[in-house]
């Protein structure tokens, strides 16, 4: 039945266009083509999608009228995709501000991008289209505005030609991450968990946890580490392990406000968990033209310590609460996790790939072709091939989902770097902040946070990345230093008020308010908040520096942040005032920002490694202790 069932839905052009399009990428992975021509084919196909997936539905228009815009509008993405096959061959040959621009790449262009707008509103809601609609009126008013923001201006056929004729503008950086490093993680991510992956990661999350102090919480945590390893989406996260581990944690005592932010903090660092962090360190990897396995590597340490801080605050708030633990009988009546252990080879062929240099594209395609085998490694994990059409039916819907937006941003980029915007505001900021770092940093957190404010990830750091990196950068900053303290913001982002989308899903999850889930997700945060001055100042935590150096420097950042866990938990041995916690934190950020192997670095580290032995120690003599949370025996701890 569900053969038959599956192989029906195959005749819905959603499903054969996806599957087109899939076979498009595995064609250009093994036969690169020229960006004129992969850029473009891309973006044609992620747009059908996109309307496809996602027709009008206002009830303002009669239904018959929305399905008469929705055909004119596929008509003109067809249209759009023949210019460029059409045109290909002058495209690829002429001269950018020196050959002409026909009329008919004014038409073509200014329907693309026209179509990207009302792409980027389905996809992700009217604050990016408003972000988009600002830059584009500037590039037309620039002689018209006031102060350092003036410049020339651009007429129609400049607009176009930076914008949708070359390999800059729509056509550039972000199309360019979709189509050789997106599409392939989505695609993996979509086939995992077809093949029951993201429920295995679930149920190991638990089966480690569960039963521990705050176990529940643990759970959540430790599912959303590992579900940010396959999809770096936080409002994916959220949806994907939050229907499981928000009613696990209301049945555990904690609060329904306080489940869903829990969630929504855990879920949203999945985007800076490696191998796969998100669609701003595939970004990040173009615009800095290095390896995205280093993106990877350098994401490492500061998402251990990121983690690490989430748990210790659980554990702490769990204790100063007297929250109860999942039962025995509860982790116990799960699935077991042996006979499904196989199907950990995916992610460990796409760790792997990685590690032995092998192209990230290529690696997923190698982990995606691994989730093919591995169900059929033993008879209990077999599935059928409904399981395989939804992934040809979820994969090509969620890379246009992405696609769509991130080159609609690619308009941002040209107009900033075409009207010398982004120079412009590296120097007013440092004119700002009159050169001092401190006061840089915290501008360029604040415009983040305020960017991050209902955009996606990916919007708010490559116009972060675009506007503040050169500041940073002028003052002494190394580049992926730069470039990870503007990502890190940007992902915290979406938990910071008023307006966080990884809080609000939660909230929705958990049926509680959505402002009270973001301001306690964005408390949880603050466990967190400082790690991106740790690398700023010493770039030895992103990976860069001896073996020594490194191992130093991530003790160090440690120990600050099991100061703030400390802090923000409110119970070290016993519940903690205020000014005791506040002592902490303050203890925790010097440990951040002091020299290296300065006295106050020396003392603030000693003391966080000092309270972390101390309690760990009495977790140990403690039912649940937190030194039990991974090798313990449930079973042995029933019967202590």
């Amino acid at each position: 039945m569900e053969s038959a069932i599956s192989f029906s839905r195959l005749a819905y052009p959603r499903v054969l266009i996806g599957a087109g399009f899939i076979l498009f990428q595995i064609w250009i992975l093994f036969e690169p083509q020229q960006p004129l021509l992969e850029r473009p084919v891309h973006l044609i196909f992620a747009l059908v999608l996109l309307f496809l997936w996602r027709p009008l539905t206002t009830e303002a228009l009669p239904r018959h009228t929305r399905k008469a815009i929705d055909a004119a509008i596929l008509m003109a993405v067809l249209a759009v995709g023949a210019y460029y096959l059409i045109a290909f061959d002058r495209l690829s040959t002429r001269m950018e501000n020196v050959s002409p621009v026909l009329w008919q790449d004014v038409a073509a262009g200014t329907v693309l991008v026209l179509l990207l707008l009302e792409g980027a509103r389905r996809a992700v809601g009217w604050i990016l289209v408003a972000v988009l609609l600002v830059f584009i009126i500037y590039a037309f008013l620039g002689p018209f505005v006031p102060g350092w923001l003036r410049f020339r201006g651009f007429d129609i056929s400049d607009a176009i030609e930076i914008s949708t004729m070359t390999t800059a503008g729509v056509l550039g950086v972000t199309t360019s991450t979709s189509v050789h490093f997106v599409f392939y993680f989505v695609a993996f991510g979509a086939v995992y968990s077809a093949i029951g992956g993201g429920q295995l990661f679930i149920d190991v999350a638990l089966r480690l946890a569960g039963w521990a102090t705050g176990g529940a919480a643990k759970a959540a945590i430790i599912a959303s580490s590992l579900m940010g390893t396959i999809s770096g989406s936080a409002v994916a996260n959220v949806t994907a392990t939050g229907v499981f581990t928000i009613p696990l944690m209301r049945r555990s005592g904690f609060h329904a406000t306080r489940a869903a932010g829990v969630e929504a903090i855990a879920s949203t660092g999945g985007q800076l968990m490696p191998p796969i962090m998100g669609v701003a360190a595939f970004v990040m990897a173009e615009l800095l033209s290095i390896p995205y396995a280093r993106i990877a590597l350098a994401g490492l340490i500061p998402a251990a310590a990121f983690y690490f801080a989430l748990l210790l605050v659980v554990d702490l708030s769990a204790r100063r609460l007297g929250l109860k633990t999942l039962s025995l009988e509860e982790v116990a009546a799960m699935e077991p996790i042996w006979p499904r252990i196989h199907l950990l080879l995916p992610p460990m062929v796409l760790i792997g790939c990685l590690m032995a240099g092998y192209s990230a594209s290529y690696s997923a395609v190698l982990a995606t072709g691994s989730c093919l085998l591995a169900p059929f490694l033993r008879r209990r994990t077999w599935i059928g091939p409904g399981r395989f059409v939804a992934a040809v039916e979820d994969a090509p819907r969620q890379a246009a989902e992405v696609a769509v937006p991130i080159a609609a941003i690619g308009l941002i980029i040209a107009v900033a770097v075409q009207s010398n915007l982004a120079l412009k505001f590296a120097n007013s900021l440092l004119s700002l902040s009159d050169g001092s770092i401190f006061f840089s940093l915290g501008l360029a957190i604040l415009g983040c946070i305020i960017m991050g404010m209902g955009l996606p990830t990916v919007a708010a750091y490559i116009i972060g990345a675009v506007l503040y990196v050169p500041a940073l950068k002028q003052l002494g900053i190394d580049s992926l230093a730069a470039h990870f303290f503007i990502f890190y913001y940007c992902v915290l982002s979406m938990v910071t008020p008023p307006v966080a989308l990884a809080s609000f899903a939660a909230a929705g999850v958990a049926g509680t308010s959505a402002m009270r889930t973001s301001f306690y997700a964005f408390a949880m945060s603050l466990v967190a908040f400082f790690i991106p001055f740790g690398f700023v100042f010493d770039d030895a935590i992103l990976f860069s520096g001896t073996a020594g150096e490194i191992a130093l420097a991530s003790a160090a950042l440690i120990a600050s942040t099991a100061l703030w866990g400390i802090a923000v938990g409110g119970w070290c041995g016993r519940p903690l005032g205020l000014g005791a916690r506040v002592a902490t934190g303050g203890l925790g950020l010097v440990a951040v920002i002091a020299p290296f192997g300065s006295a106050a670095w020396i003392v603030s580290s000693a003391l966080g490694w000092g309270l972390v032995v101390g309690l760990v120690v009495t977790a140990r003599a403690s039912p649940g202790g937190l030194a039990r949370l991974v090798f313990a025996d449930p079973e042995r701890e029933a019967a202590r």
